[in-house]
């Protein structure tokens, strides 16, 4: 089951993107389409769909919804972004998360920044946790002691200067599989994964990366991925690595500086039996 938040009139009439962190003005109408494109595939998948569905009207980046939670088995914990123009995003994902039955475990606060792209569960007993642009030392403080109460080993580490999030730099296309941005990816990151039995595989491409969102998927099951269309070179290293690769059109959506990771809150997965 994912969160998501369908774009609405926040995205009208943007005078200046570069003031709400987006990269180039946008066709509202194109990317609200694109989204529901999105949507539609999770759907067509067996993937639950929920919506924020804020009563008011948002600030323009609430649809970037992964950054605003991070879910454990027994919970979500809030994120505070570290950015102004998006402080107070995270109460929209607050009352959602209440309307759903989902706990709130913790909500990062003080001096503390977490955003929930800078973390990634490994297995069911291991978070990896970075620090950076948007997640500070406090912020990941706070998530880490959340997490011990739970049970979960917490491995800190620190993103490369210039990363925005760590979802951008590692994501996971099977259990034992991680596909990563070479020279992004924090080395300590790539020991604890090969430590933990991952092969872990380079993306070939750092054009398709940069500019076509290619490591931005999102994980349907095993070896089967949600990614942005428009990138033949990572698409067939992934189908060379045995992954199904579903796409979608994201292409005026990747103006406003995200991919389909970063508007994917993950609210549950279903196991699957091990081979």
């Amino acid at each position: 089951a994912v969160l998501l938040h369908r774009p609405g009139p926040e995205l009208d009439g943007l005078a200046d993107p570069n003031a709400v962190q987006m990269l180039a003005p946008l066709d509202a109408a194109r990317a609200r389409q694109q989204h529901e494109a999105i949507a539609q595939a999770y759907r067509d998948a067996g993937v639950a769909v929920h919506y924020v569905a804020p009563a008011e009207t948002p600030p323009p980046n609430l649809m970037f919804v992964a950054d605003l939670m991070f879910m454990t088995p027994e919970g979500a914990i809030l994120g505070r972004p570290a950015s102004t123009v998006r402080a107070g995003e995270e109460r929209f994902i607050a009352r959602r998360l209440a309307d759903l039955g989902i706990p709130i475990l913790r909500s990062v606060r003080g001096t503390g920044t977490f955003e929930g792209a800078d973390a990634l569960w490994l297995d069911p007993q291991t978070v990896l946790l970075a620090t950076g642009l948007r997640t500070n030392a406090e912020g990941a403080a706070q998530v880490t002691s959340l997490l011990h109460e739970l049970g979960v080993e917490v491995i800190l580490v620190g993103l490369p200067y210039g990363s925005m999030h760590l979802m951008g730099e590692i994501r996971f296309a099977d259990r034992d599989l991680a596909i990563v941005r070479a020279g992004r990816v924090p080395y300590a990151a790539v020991t604890a994964l090969r430590q933990r039995g991952y092969t872990v595989l380079f993306l070939p491409d750092e054009g398709e990366a940069v500019r076509g969102m290619a490591l931005n998927f999102v994980t349907l099951g095993p070896r089967r991925v949600l990614m942005a269309a428009g990138n033949p070179i990572a698409q067939a290293f992934y189908e060379a690595a045995g992954i199904t690769c579903h796409t979608v059109v994201i292409d005026e959506l990747r103006q406003a500086a995200g991919g389909i990771g970063c508007l994917t809150g993950i609210l549950q997965r279903q196991p699957v039996a091990q081979p």
